[in-house]
């Protein structure tokens, strides 16, 4: 083991690096015995960060016609061979508790606490179906610290290097048109 530590995981998220299309479904309410889901459209640039130990994303979509971006943030711990992820948006205007966890095979799996409407709950990413030109990305959480997850969003990713390096969140309907 090198002074840097454990790096034999650390591209584990290279995959993620460009420009990507999704198709986003999302429980309308959360924890709630929701079972109605909404589907947009969004887009997420993944560029590299934090002298390769990392990535930075920039997710854009329309919330019921409102703009909506978020920022997730994916940093690579070699001391402890893990990653620790934060997410960042415009709806909570707040950075979240991060999840941590780390690939196992061609699954990656990171969890982590926060809270909803005043109540302790635990977070869990699930990445899936990873390809050079796709990946899938769920998100669930727990009220009862682990012992059930309600599936709360879906982010179904397709690579798609035309897209603006900057996007706003306007410019999906456009984008998604042509």
């Amino acid at each position: 083991m090198s002074w840097r530590g454990d790096l034999s995981a650390v591209s584990d998220f290279d995959f993620l690096i460009g420009k990507w299309r999704i198709r986003h479904s999302t429980l309308k309410e959360r924890l709630a015995g929701c079972t109605e889901w909404e589907v947009a459209n969004a887009i997420d640039i993944v560029r590299p960060a934090f002298t390769g130990l990392g990535n930075i994303g920039h997710f854009v979509r329309l919330v019921n016609g409102q703009p909506y971006c978020g920022a997730p943030i994916r940093l690579y711990d070699p001391s402890i061979g893990i990653w620790r992820i934060w997410w960042l948006d415009t709806a909570g205007n707040r950075m979240e508790p991060p999840v941590q966890g780390r690939f196992e095979g061609a699954q990656g799996l990171f969890e982590g606490d926060d809270c909803l409407r005043d109540m302790p709950i635990r977070v869990r990413f699930h990445w899936s179906g990873i390809s050079p030109t796709a990946a899938t990305w769920k998100q669930s959480f727990s009220a009862d610290r682990g012992e059930t997850w309600e599936l709360n969003s879906i982010m179904e990713f397709t690579r798609d290097e035309t897209l603006p390096e900057n996007p706003h969140p306007t410019d999906i309907e456009r984008i998604f048109a042509s």
